[in-house]
């Protein structure tokens, strides 16, 4: 039972006019200059039709009904293309501030959405084995001195940031802001008080701080999971890790991937997904201009889906998928992939992308490379028994 202090310190901690935990102390000095967002896909996004092989001899053949071409995408290289939903990022890719991750999956082979979110999230090598999140762990690690490096985009902290390193978080308000007056009155009263006094001050920092970089952020309450909300959450995500004073690290998640019906090829369901997701990575570099140089945007999905389309014109669970990274620090232009071909030998299972690249891999690179987190702490602490995930090949971060 929440009692009425709890209640107090819960109210004054997160904002009053807004979801924000506070951040607690000026930032000017933080200890990284560096940007990282985690934008995780729910549902398993269909890598082979957001990254279509088109070199693979065996592709044409596979994916009947789902057919992605030359004519209707964008060439990336001779082996791949890129869904044309997608055109808002070929920019960044013909820049090389954009790097296509393919044939990559965590640790667990399974078709379980919770099974495979909860490996993807906690980082270890099955699911369930930890119950705090990986990035919590990295925060511990680079959030030296406790100053809220870590940022929650919505209403609830999603696994991967959950754990004992404190984290902000911001949604559009869903309660109307307390009155001035009574905040005052409130500051007074506890005022001495070493946790309610310290936990209303926080909390009106930071509603300070928000609302001058936000303003009022307006957005209907509900679903932030919710595709169409995706280009308004990257975009408050940006400005607030954009300003000097705030977080440098966040999560966002889109929902919406599960397509086993419907799915489409150049147009329908997917492709609309696909367009959103650009839309709002697109704004969200926008956003983030200012540390641009300093900034990688990772993103990522639980799995991928089957190569042949099922009896629903959709696609089932998979197993290897695609991955995108994104930003200024990313030594991009390019599809960094063990491929493994579509061929009937080499199909997992008979039916999916085989990986040849472990997540894990690609999260301790980032986190090396580009928060310097020492290889050993990795290994150790924030991914456990993981010294043999393989990383997609290549130089990935920019010296």
């Amino acid at each position: 039972m929440t009692s009425r202090r709890d209640f107090l310190i819960g109210a004054s901690a997160t904002g009053v006019s807004c979801a924000f935990s506070a951040p607690g102390l000026a930032l000017a000095n933080a200890d990284t200059g560096k940007r990282l967002v985690l934008v995780v896909l729910r549902g398993g996004m269909d890598g082979l039709a957001a990254f279509p092989p088109i070199g693979d001899p065996n592709y044409e053949a596979l994916r009947r009904g789902l057919l992605q071409t030359m004519d209707n995408t964008i060439k990336l290289d001779r082996r791949f293309a890129m869904h044309r939903s997608l055109a808002p990022l070929a920019t960044h890719y013909k820049k090389g501030d954009m790097a296509v991750i393919h044939a990559i999956a965590g640790p667990q082979r399974t078709r379980s959405h919770f099974d495979a979110q909860n490996v993807l999230e906690n980082g270890a090598t099955k699911a369930h084995l930890l119950l705090d999140g990986w990035l919590n762990r990295a925060l511990s690690v680079i959030d030296k001195r406790k100053q809220r490096l870590g940022l929650a985009v919505g209403y609830n902290t999603p696994p991967v940031m959950r754990g004992t390193t404190p984290v902000a978080s911001w949604a559009p308000a869903r309660i109307p802001p307390s009155p001035t007056h009574l905040l005052d009155t409130l500051g007074s009263l506890y005022k001495s008080d070493p946790v309610l006094g310290r936990a209303l001050s926080e909390g009106r920092r930071a509603q300070a701080m928000t609302g001058a970089v936000l303003g009022n952020t307006k957005m209907k309450r509900g679903n932030m999971r919710n595709p169409g909300r995706f280009k308004t959450l990257a975009e408050s995500a940006g400005r607030l890790l954009a300003a000097e004073q705030s977080a440098r690290i966040a999560v966002i998640e889109m929902g919406g991937w599960d397509t086993h019906a419907n799915q489409g090829a150049d147009t329908g369901r997917l492709a609309r997904n696909l367009g959103l997701l650009a839309n709002g990575l697109d704004e969200l570099s926008n956003r983030l201009k200012p540390v641009w140089q300093d900034t990688v945007i990772c993103v990522v999905t639980e799995f991928g889906r089957t190569v042949r389309m099922n009896g629903s014109k959709g696609t089932d669970h998979g197993t290897g998928g695609a991955a995108i990274l994104l930003g200024g620090a990313v030594a991009g232009g390019r599809v960094a992939t063990h491929w493994p071909g579509l061929g009937e030998d080499s199909l997992y299972g008979g039916r999916d992308l085989a990986p040849t690249a472990d997540m894990r891999g690609l999260f301790k690179t980032v986190l090396h490379d580009h928060l310097n987190v020492s290889s050993s702490t990795l290994e150790s602490s924030v991914f456990p028994d993981s010294k043999n995930a393989i990383p997609p090949p290549g130089k990935l971060i920019r010296s």
